[in-house]
């Protein structure tokens, strides 16, 4: 397989676990544990983990944040194609995870909100068959215009392209959002995010996008995933995993079902490998492979 490019954030989390419900005003007990973060990073982590050639295109702050995410991607293999921002702070997210595992975060996007067009290079893209998109670039105003830079560079050098929408709270104006990932061969939801691109949480929905883009790939937690197209709806069972932290869960599914795809294996084999890499990132904390 050659080159995997990722466009995203890269990000420090702070992951704050608690057993009780947050008091309002008050005090609670936690588990706290500092990583690196991010929905781009942690997608291309989990790809070197499969042992793709990943780089990742990102912006980080002048600041010892940023130069610590660099030092631990570069020493887990991952290339990285980072701009550095002289005045925003490194991304920094605040993760709560309750007792079930499911979490909530409060971001700070930093100098990610601040990625722009040129920090998309030629250089970057070079060796690469594919690119994949997180959808927060897109979906934050500012960082927009190198969203659909990156995709449109990945369009000119003949790389194949996917999109995580990332954040359904974030999909505003549906139909914006689909001319701006008109064309993307493959679009990852989750089931909070089909619903707001078409209403329904059934895969079937997914079919009314399929004008925009090649395929689409749900995935439902739980439910399992499936794959959607113009030769109908595949689905595959979840992968039985105790819950401890979520965080991650969805970009660890990216990187799996990206790699079985690539590697040109059947539809339902490529669901597998993107639940089975989502249950390994559900049973430990923090959003990236050990």
């Amino acid at each position: 397989m050659s080159g995997i490019v990722v466009v995203g954030d890269a990000a420090l989390d702070v992951i704050a676990r608690h057993d009780k419900p947050l008091p309002h005003g008050g005090d609670a007990r936690a588990k706290i544990r500092f990583t690196g973060g991010g929905s781009g990073a942690n997608t291309a982590l989990w790809l070197r983990h499969l042992g793709a050639d990943t780089t990742l295109v990102a912006r980080i702050g002048d600041d010892p944040g940023g130069r610590l995410i660099k030092a631990e991607l570069e020493a887990a293999g991952v290339r990285c194609a980072f701009a550095v921002d002289p005045e925003a702070p490194t991304c920094c997210v605040v993760v709560m995870v309750d007792g079930s595992g499911q979490r909530s975060m409060l971001a700070d996007r930093g100098a990610n909100q601040r990625f722009a067009p040129e920090d998309v290079t030629a250089e970057a893209l070079a060796g690469a068959r594919h690119l994949h998109l997180s959808g927060y670039v897109l979906l934050d105003p500012p960082s927009r215009a190198a969203g659909l830079a990156s995709l449109a560079a990945a369009r000119e050098a003949g790389l194949t392209t996917s999109v995580d929408p990332q954040a359904a709270a974030h999909i505003t104006d549906p139909a914006a959002f689909l001319d701006d990932v008109r064309g993307v061969d493959l679009l990852m939801p989750n089931t909070e995010e089909l619903v707001a691109l078409t209403g329904s949480a059934d895969p079937a929905s997914a079919k009314e996008l399929l004008d925009a883009v090649g395929a689409v790939v749900v995935t439902a937690g739980l439910d399992g995933a499936s794959w959607v197209d113009q030769g109908g709806v595949t689905s595959v069972p979840a992968v039985e995993a105790e819950c401890i932290d979520s965080t991650g869960a969805g970009d660890a599914f990216d990187a799996g079902v990206l790699t079985g795809w690539l590697a040109g294996e059947s539809t339902v084999d490529v669901l597998r490998h993107g639940t089975r890499l989502g249950a390994l990132a559900v049973g430990k904390v923090g959003p990236q492979p050990v």
